[in-house]
């Protein structure tokens, strides 16, 4: 074999994709509980938007009374985006309505979004889509008096991208070990002796921490099949000498074993672990190669990319052996300190051609019933602009949609742009969350089928707040 020195090998090691665990899973617990309903088939989806989305440049006020209020704090802003020429997308007269079927909790106010998410728009209007109003992390229900007075805690270090991305994913600032995705899917794989938990946990192509069990591991994707192995299949990590094809071919069928005999531990279970992942690769693509790609066309963007890679791994669940699965896929750009009118329009326009497109596949399945998609942020941004762009901020809105969302409806709340209120802080207009992450993550989970104890486990502050469930899942 090519001579392969010990600190290039291990620089390579995460190149195999398999030391984050994509594809294997740990031993589990003898002790277990069947409580989660996994009965049928059920996926969900998340789309993270890193950097922070603008909230308040996606639903945007569209009565006369809140739209001006929104353009007196946010000057610069709208005035960037050219809002009284008439042609603007962020123009009232050019916002494409949102009508929901609750629309009189607002007391009159009405909500549009731009024509960049016409799409997305459309599957509101049509019944499939929720809004989800000013989300975001919290320890328990908090106002501005209650900061104020010290009389609540507060999560840590908010307005952190890395510290709030974590706690949206896991609960927990930066380093926490395990996700809420991973939760449930520990959950549904306790509750089900069955199901082959090697694809319960898909993520398109990154670690986040969203994905991480205590039992389940995430399986990573590229938008035309299983993770290559790039420590076999990059000359240059193998010396890229006139040995390489031979060194390759031997790695190869090392990592394809199913057993190893190594007397050192950790080198048994490093090859144990990447050989998993080279086969568990093998069976996915082969599973693929067994049913037709999916016909919808996907656009081209990244994020269009990622969900055809779902909507193929969705399509081929019944050769995967899995009724219950979590998707993980994501976009950056969203974090808009400058620049926010030639960055977001554009954002928001892949986004919406992206989901629109993974409706369509999901409807020609005929799984769109059991496929629930939603957005997450790790933070709004300042209602207050900074010129042409805006800050970190707090509590922001998300989407939920799919065949058993009670759409054309918006949950939680979406305050005015008033700073008098107790819906902001007193400085840079951040909204404070009236629902929290836990709060979200646990009507979905209800819908997945985790019980009670198994959301108070994964959800740890849910039992601070009354309304478990927001209601925006039918059963």
């Amino acid at each position: 074999m090519a001579n392969i020195n010990r600190r290039r090998f291990l620089q390579a090691g995460t190149a195999t994709g398999f030391l984050a665990g994509t594809g294997a899973l740990s031993t589990l617990t003898s002790n277990k509980a069947f409580a989660a309903d996994t009965s049928g088939y059920k996926a969900i989806v998340c789309i993270f938007l890193k950097g922070g989305m603008d909230h308040a440049d996606t639903i945007i006020p569209r009565d006369q009374a809140s739209f001006d209020q929104l353009r007196n704090i946010r000057p610069g802003l709208l005035g960037a985006y050219g809002v009284g020429s008439g042609s603007s997308s962020r123009d009232r007269a050019n916002l494409l309505a949102l009508n929901p079927t609750n629309a009189s909790a607002f007391g009159g106010r009405q909500f549009g979004v731009p024509s960049q998410l016409s799409g997305l728009q459309s599957i509101f209007e049509a019944g499939d889509l929720a809004v989800v109003g000013n989300v975001g992390p919290l320890i328990e229900p908090t106002t501005r008096d209650d900061m104020t007075a010290g009389r609540v805690d507060l999560p840590p270090r908010l307005f952190s991208h890395n510290d709030q991305q974590s706690t949206w994913m896991s609960l927990s600032v930066e380093g926490a070990r395990y996700g809420w995705g991973g939760s449930f899917a520990d959950a549904a794989i306790r509750s089900n002796s069955t199901m082959n938990p090697l694809y319960s946990m898909v993520s398109t192509g990154t670690s986040d921490v969203f994905l991480s069990g205590a039992e389940a591991r995430q399986f990573t994707i590229s938008f035309t099949g299983g993770q290559s192995v790039d420590l076999v299949d990059q000359a240059y990590l193998l010396g890229g000498d006139s040995r390489y094809n031979q060194a390759r071919s031997r790695l190869d069928s090392f990592l394809s074993k199913t057993s190893y005999g190594e007397s050192n531990l950790f080198a048994r279970d490093y090859a144990t672990r990447s050989g998993s992942g080279v086969i568990n690769n093998r069976a996915y693509d082969a599973a693929l190669s067994t049913s037709s790609p999916v016909a919808t066309v996907f656009p081209s963007s990244n994020i269009g990319g990622q969900l055809y890679a779902v909507a193929n791994t969705i399509q081929i669940r019944q050769a995967l052996d899995t009724n219950r699965q979590i998707f993980y896929a994501f976009m950056g750009g969203y974090d808009t300190h400058s620049g926010q009118t030639g960055t977001l329009p554009g954002l928001q326009a892949q986004l919406s051609e992206a989901i629109t497109a993974f409706r369509t596949a999901m409807i020609s399945m005929g799984v769109w019933d059991d496929v629930t998609l939603f957005t997450m942020s790790e933070f709004g941004r300042t209602t207050i602009d900074n010129g042409d762009g805006t800050d970190h901020g707090w509590g922001g809105h998300q989407i939920v949609t799919g065949g058993s969302v009670k759409g054309k409806a918006i949950y939680g709340d979406i305050p005015p742009p008033d700073f008098s209120s107790q819906s902001y802080t007193s400085t840079h207009g951040r909204m404070i969350p009236k629902v929290s992450v836990e709060q979200f993550a646990a009507t979905l989970g209800t819908w997945f089928g985790l019980d009670s104890t198994e959301l108070a486990n994964a959800l740890p502050n849910l039992a601070n707040f009354n309304e478990k469930n927001l209601g925006f899942m039918n059963a």
